[in-house]
């Protein structure tokens, strides 16, 4: 049985090693998985955001790595149990300059500048917070979110908070992550990722979801993302949802 499993670079959920090789917490997770469910072949297929929906939907590959959880989205795909649960921060210049920490201090300032993926959920985010459009700067790839912040293009990259940390280590002393305020911009808890399929997909989609019952939160489940910098922060969360 063969799955291919679509994925973009955004460590440390997923990226392309220097010898090509797909690697990252969510391909691992994605690996672990399958390979517990009788999948003797893994294929990954590097793509951008924008494109996730749309492959998995029209059949181009099977499943793509998590990404959050929506009902405009899950109204296209069908998604696995949550994976993880993490907010949203900023990468930002060495020192902050403009004191950035929630999408509402970038909507308190006229010159502040935002960068977002196409297509992922921060630009949602950032807009109901009431940042204007004129100040919000879309990119495809996180590479080039990353250079407009080094350049000064953006005074801030909106992602994910673990992503970001992640980010400040690899690129060290001229950049740095802003976690957002606990509650800020209305969120009492982090919203949650999870795997999609085609809806169509049913009998894979039910052999992931038995796996992942049985896997997430285990000793070997937590040792796994422990190396990519998942921790209980990330995992409990999604747990607790089960257990409601």
């Amino acid at each position: 049985m063969k799955v291919t499993i679509a994925y973009i670079e955004e460590p440390p959920f997923g990226w392309t090693s220097p010898d090509g090789t797909a690697t990252g917490a969510d391909l691992d997770l994605a690996d672990a998985v399958l390979r517990a469910i009788g999948v003797t072949r893994i294929e990954h297929c590097l793509t951008t955001f924008s494109e996730l929906l749309a492959g998995v939907e029209a059949g181009r590959w099977d499943m793509n790595v998590p990404l959050f959880v929506t009902p405009d989205r899950a109204a296209k795909v069908a998604f696995s149990l949550p994976v993880w649960a993490i907010g949203d921060g900023f990468l930002v210049r060495a020192g902050n300059p403009k004191a950035l920490d929630s999408y509402a201090s970038v909507a308190q300032r006229s010159d502040a500048r935002l960068g977002i993926i196409a297509g992922q959920v921060q630009h949602d985010a950032a807009t109901l917070a009431g940042v204007p459009a004129g100040q919000i700067l879309v990119f495809e790839q996180q590479a080039d979110a990353i250079e407009a912040v080094r350049s000064g293009e953006i005074d801030a990259y909106a992602s994910t908070a673990l992503g970001n940390r992640i980010l400040a280590e690899r690129i060290g002393s001229a950049v740095e992550s802003i976690d957002h305020k606990t509650g800020s911009e209305g969120q009492q808890r982090p919203p949650v990722g999870a795997f999609s399929f085609n809806r169509n997909n049913s009998e894979l989609i039910h052999a992931v979801d038995g796996q992942l019952r049985l896997y997430l939160g285990s000793t070997g489940h937590r040792a796994r993302m422990a190396r990519f910098g998942l921790t209980a922060k990330e995992i409990d969360p999604v747990l607790e949802c089960r257990s409601v």
